[in-house]
């Protein structure tokens, strides 16, 4: 490896939402070696299920509706 082109690789602690930490090794630039993650699997919509699913055909029914062609006047 070339010297002076590669980032610093050292350990980093990660703190999650709930508290827990994780020790790992990264190239990531913190103070004092801690990073405090604000989103993770145990809170993030995606993971726990709460996130809001529209179906396909909801969203060209809004669509239409939306921006859909009038209906001609007779």
């Amino acid at each position: 490896m070339k010297k002076g082109i590669h980032p610093e690789y050292k350990e980093v602690k990660v703190i999650l939402s709930d508290g827990s930490e994780v020790v790992t090794r990264s190239t990531m630039k913190t103070k004092d070696g801690v990073y405090k993650a604000e989103v993770d699997s145990k809170n993030h919509p995606f993971y726990i299920g709460s996130q809001k699913m529209m179906s396909a055909a909801g969203r060209v029914e809004q669509f239409n509706r939306r921006f859909g062609k009038k209906a001609a006047k007779k």
